[in-house]
């Protein structure tokens, strides 16, 4: 059977966006209305389980149709049946329906102040010890509260809090921007990282200077440690030579296990043979620890849960 057009309808299929925009506003208050109405076939029965008058359920059918151009219901009295169209239109209704309900039942899921979730990010170079440290220390007291962990560098991580992908992140260094509120928690020394049988490897301490004609490997560009290492080098008096750029501090020292070159690394969590790790003595070598969050952005008592406990371990972030 051919869907009856009625001669006034008020949006266009012409596919255009400001159309869809257009027919999104129109319909979407109405969806559950409509659903509502076909599976009763009754707008009385329908109106008192809905809770709503039955001038208003009335009403908004009759515009639902009249913004569609099709025929929904035949009517009989305040009995209806579904047309044709209107049992295709149902269809997808009811799945769309059921998609709302299921990202509702997600985000008051999430937002659970017992079950909620955290959505985290940080560094590379926190992976091994220091993130599964503080988790297991905050579950103690939120035993159920799940978090969805992101590692990357520093810059990523902010462009995801901007973007609403994170709730928190625990980068280097502090950021220091105005849409974001950053707190310093801790500050890691770096050391120059040399190979086994290097001429320095003897040392414990050293100058930066000494290695300015050392062939260094590093974090890529855009990465914080990179930045920290070029201005610790110029500091010093030099511009790294770098043979090797990579994105994971931990391939670096491989590298310089490997003897392709030196490293200005933070400590690693396990004791990597192959490398010596000298203690920098000027300048002053070292990476602030903070966590950011974007600014005015609320919080769900999870994600203010956790963030009240990584502000209470100023000082104390990283494993001694």
């Amino acid at each position: 059977m051919a869907h009856q057009q009625r001669s006034q309808a008020r949006l266009s299929p012409t596919g255009d966006t400001k159309d869809m925009d257009d027919i999104v506003a129109l319909l979407a208050p109405r969806l559950a209305y409509f659903a509502g109405v076909a599976r009763t076939e009754h707008v009385t029965r329908a109106a008192q389980e809905m809770q709503v008058p039955q001038s208003t359920l009335s009403r908004a059918m009759v515009r639902l149709e009249q913004d569609l151009g099709v025929d929904l219901f035949a009517r009989r009295g305040r009995t209806v049946s579904l047309t044709p169209a209107g049992r295709t239109f149902l269809a997808s209704v009811e799945r769309a329906l059921a998609e709302v309900e299921r990202a509702a039942d997600e985000v008051r899921a999430d937002a659970d102040p017992t079950t909620g979730k955290v959505a985290f990010g940080f560094l590379h170079t926190m992976g091994a010890e220091t993130v599964p440290g503080l988790l297991h220390a905050f579950r103690a007291d939120h035993p159920r509260v799940r978090f969805s962990l992101v590692q990357n560098y520093g810059e990523a991580m902010l462009e995801r809090l901007r973007a609403g992908e994170l709730d928190l992140c625990l980068t280097s260094p502090v950021p220091d921007a105005p849409d974001l509120v950053a707190r310093r928690l801790d500050e890691q020394k770096l050391r120059l990282v040399v190979p086994a049988d290097h001429a320095l490897a003897s040392r414990r301490r050293i100058r930066l200077a000494e290695a300015a004609d050392e062939t260094f490997v590093t974090l890529e560009p855009g990465y914080g440690l990179r930045r920290i290492t070029d201005d610790l080098c110029q500091e010093a008096g030099f511009k790294p030579r770098v043979a090797f750029e990579g994105e994971e501090a931990e391939t670096l020292r491989g590298l310089v296990a490997a003897g392709l070159g030196v490293a200005l690394l933070p400590p690693p969590a396990v004791a990597r043979p192959g490398v010596v790790e000298l203690t920098v003595t000027a300048p002053r070598a070292a990476r602030e620890i903070g966590v950011a969050w974007l600014d005015g952005h609320p919080d769900t008592p999870p994600v203010a849960a956790f963030k009240k406990f990584l502000l209470s371990k100023r000082g104390n972030l990283l494993p001694t």
